[in-house]
């Protein structure tokens, strides 16, 4: 068995959790790589006594991927996992970790992996698309939390316009508004109001962002349903879509934006029988407590 090694390296301090990882999967005579995630700033100094490898190498022959950071990591290290249809596993190092399986003090539990004791939850994700006023296609995406329409730093408001199959949904100004999987229903959507949707739901969540009119409500759809967002005009201000929080794709007038349910899914390695249900009280309601 071979397992790729992906940490983020502004969480995991020293890479002490991925080398304690590292150390358990040999032991259980597992075929490893360290990867970065992703490139590193310039005055960032990697230690010299581990060797990096190429993760888009290491990742074809690989038969899992486990990624060692916060959301965000997990989030950025699977589109390279569903890409090549692996399972991922991730280590929170962060400060939620909702999506993350294993918490930094668990890593002994790595040792199922080899045996086969563990289970494999599909995650269902969206297809982005951006469309321009001439029909070009100038952007398709795949996420698995969500796609955010946003007004930009200085435009006070934008006009939205969401239609499901062709027919208007809900229209209103505002800072802007989320479509959002299961697994997204959890991340921004939430902050912006929307409900909690377990992951098996497979349903589409449309959640409007500070929207300046009464009757703008988050509304759930089927996963059969494709959603269409229109931006009004903004004068000279500037309107933006990030998928899965990465970088920011200026939108133009005209420009429409397409979400549908994507036939790929992310496939998250499971080795504790622990309900959705008591992930959010522990994530969420004994933090405030």
């Amino acid at each position: 068995m071979k397992i790729v090694l992906t940490p983020n390296p502004y969480r995991d301090k020293q890479f002490r959790t991925v080398q304690q990882a590292r150390k358990i999967l040999e032991s259980c005579c597992v075929q490893t790589a360290m990867c970065l995630p992703f490139d590193v700033d310039r005055d960032y100094e990697l230690p010299k006594n581990i060797e990096f490898q190429d993760l888009h190498r290491e990742i074809k022959d690989a038969d899992m991927l486990v990624c060692f950071g916060g959301d965000g990591t997990i989030l950025h290290a699977s589109k390279i996992a569903t890409a090549h249809n692996l399972p991922i596993l991730g280590v929170n190092i962060g400060t939620m970790g909702f999506i993350a399986e294993l918490e930094a003090g668990e890593l002994e539990l790595l040792r199922r992996l080899p045996a086969g004791d563990y289970t494999i939850e599909p995650r269902s994700m969206i297809d982005v698309t951006v469309t321009g006023a001439n029909g070009q296609r100038l952007l398709h995406e795949t996420a698995l939390n969500d796609a955010v329409v946003t007004k930009g730093a200085i435009a006070r408001v934008v006009q939205v316009s969401v239609y499901c199959d062709n027919v208007e949904a809900t229209s209103f100004s505002g800072d802007g508004v989320i479509i959002a999987t299961p697994t997204g229903s959890t991340a921004y959507s939430m902050s912006a109001g929307g409900p909690i949707v377990e992951p098996l739901a497979k349903n589409l969540i449309i959640s409007p962002i500070c929207a300046h009119a009464m009757l703008a409500k988050t509304i759930v759809v089927s996963p059969e349903r494709v959603i269409s967002v229109k931006v009004g005009k903004i004068g000279r201000h500037n309107a933006y879509l990030s998928v899965d929080g990465g970088r920011a794709f200026r939108l133009n007038p005209g420009d429409t934006i397409t979400t549908k349910a994507s036939q790929k899914v992310t496939k998250l390695v499971r080795l504790k029988q622990t309900s959705f249900f008591e992930i959010l009280n522990k994530k969420f309601i004994d933090r405030q407590r």
